[in-house]
């Protein structure tokens, strides 16, 4: 391992780092790679949104440091989240920053990672299902597929203070032309304006999914339109987390949502 690191950085007393993404929530869906990580860790830095049956996992010696991280609430701040890891590793442990989903998907884990190599620490990065991927999953749809989707994009609802944030109105055009799915992680709170953003570039018919809690037991979903879908998320009570998904990929489950309110109303 010691190879690994590279060569501005230096092995720092017997400590050791790795990010392990937890997946979205089922602990059947963790990897084994994470698994064996976060058993051999003496510290875990873990995420709000990490299931506690994935940290029951870690050995009952092990301290666990819960550094909350979660849209809408007060969180730790980053830097200090980096401080305490950079601390734990030179003091010699083990540690693992258990975060929920994939590291490198909208996980911060690239902050963290410059951070500790900014402090002359070698990395390990282990990959965890992105809930973009499990929520869609879960309602057998696909993200890709050859006669509707040609790729898929993973954005963010939630932009930096002072950041611009994305435009929704070009990513609508750009989706429509290149027949893509649209993949929206915290995008909850500013739905009302992606919604009217997207109609810019996007047909109002567009159908879109809304999944909350995806892959765990409470996991609830609603199908809509985009014209719909700001109506939908209040109508359904539908809060974060929450994946909202954007796509003709999604036709085949719209129109079973159809069949089923017509049958509804033929009760």
């Amino acid at each position: 391992m010691k190879n690994d690191i590279p060569a501005h950085c230096t092995w720092v007393a017997n400590g050791r780092c790795t990010l392990v993404g937890a997946g979205p929530g089922d602990p059947e869906l963790l990897t084994l790679k994470a698994l064996k990580a976060i058993q051999a860790a003496s510290v875990l830095f873990v995420d709000d949104l990490v299931n506690s049956e994935i940290v029951a996992f870690a050995q009952p010696s092990a301290r666990i440091v819960y550094v909350g991280k979660r849209g809408g609430c007060k969180s730790t701040p980053q830097a200090f989240i980096e401080k305490m890891m950079v601390m734990a590793v030179k003091e010699g442990d083990n540690v693992v920053r258990l975060k929920g989903g994939d590291p490198f998907i909208f996980g911060r884990g690239g902050e963290e990672m410059d951070a500790l190599r900014a402090a002359g620490i070698g990395v390990t990065v282990i990959n965890g299902i992105t809930s973009g991927l499990a929520a869609l999953t879960s309602l057998n749809v696909p993200l890709t597929h050859r006669d509707h989707a040609h790729g898929v994009v993973f954005v963010t609802g939630h932009a930096k203070p002072g950041d611009a944030g994305t435009d929704w109105a070009l990513l609508a055009a750009t989706t429509a032309q290149a027949k893509l799915t649209l993949v929206i992680y915290m995008g909850v709170a500013g739905s009302q304006q992606i919604q009217n953003e997207l109609l810019l570039g996007l047909a109002a018919s567009t159908p879109v999914a809304i999944i909350q809690n995806a892959s765990l037991p409470t996991q609830r979903h609603a199908v809509a339109t985009l014209a719909n879908l700001r109506a939908t998320i209040e109508r359904e009570g539908l809060q974060s987390p929450s994946v909202i998904v954007v796509g003709d990929v999604l036709q085949g489950l719209a129109a079973l949502a159809r069949d089923a309110a017509h049958q509804q109303k033929q009760a």
